[in-house]
């Protein structure tokens, strides 16, 4: 991994490219767990390290409701572009000392998404049954299938953003490898506006089953919600190329008496 690892900034860096989708993501809450580096550096693509904040990395549970995605930059798809959604996601950084996230799993309500981003982009969406409720000052996230999940929080005043907050929040690239090829995909979007939040119900399988099973039962170390925040996508690319065949054959060394060219 390079020495020279960028640093975690607040602002989205400059990103000229084109747009691959647009969308906003809203009523978000924000789970996470310390873990050590090496619990989670097994689950990680090739080259792809896990991110450290204070000597830990960490895994987060992030239920929030995707509202009104979009292709290139057309209109938001009708009933396909909101939905409910969690993920199970990772902090890391690649051999470039580029910043990114790996997801272990993303929970959605949508079947055709689902198809669509395990086809195109290999990520592991799973379709489920979802509900997200407002009631007497509480959020509820409800995933009832294929892991149940309970999530309810007490979202509170405004919070300022300090280092922990922007490492975990202003993630600016996805890291993904897919058919043998390592992606990055870039994002952008507004500093997200962060509150305090109480966790008041806990009942969760999903990060046991993103390979987390010794989080069942154990508080998260810190939680914040957000309204939400726009968002910009631009195209995968990879970071990493395999190196040509050629190269490979003329590193390999020659068995005694093989003359072949």
């Amino acid at each position: 991994m390079s020495d020279d690892v960028e640093p975690v900034t607040r602002e989205a860096p400059d990103y000229t490219g084109p747009t691959m989708m647009t969308q906003r993501w809203c009523d978000i809450t924000f789970l996470h767990w310390a873990v050590p580096p090496e619990a989670v550096a097994p689950l990680l693509p090739p080259g792809v390290h896990p991110d450290v904040h204070d000597g830990a990395t960490w895994v987060g549970l992030v239920p929030f409701r995707m509202v009104g995605a979009g292709v290139l930059r057309g209109p938001s798809i009708p009933y396909l572009g909101t939905f409910p959604e969690t993920n199970v996601r990772l902090y890391t950084v690649d051999e470039r000392g580029v910043r990114g996230i790996v997801f272990r799993s993303l929970d959605a309500s949508r079947l055709a998404v689902v198809a669509g981003a395990r086809a195109a982009f290999g990520l592991p969406y799973r379709w489920s049954s979802m509900d997200i409720s407002d009631a007497g000052g509480t959020r509820t996230y409800v995933t009832h299938r294929p892991h149940p999940s309970r999530v309810r929080v007490r979202v509170g005043e405004p919070m300022a953003s300090g280092p922990l907050e922007d490492f975990l929040t202003a993630r600016w690239g996805l890291h993904e490898r897919h058919l043998g090829v390592d992606w990055y995909v870039p994002n952008v979007h507004a500093p997200w506006p962060l509150h305090d939040a109480e966790v008041l119900e806990l009942d969760d399988d999903l990060v046991a089953a993103a390979g987390f099973p010794d989080l069942a039962g154990r508080a998260p170390d810190h939680v914040a919600s957000s309204p939400g925040v726009s968002v910009r996508f631009g195209f995968p690319r990879p970071w990493r190329r395999p190196r040509p065949v050629a190269r490979l054959l003329a590193r390999t060394p020659r068995r005694a008496g093989d003359t072949s060219q």
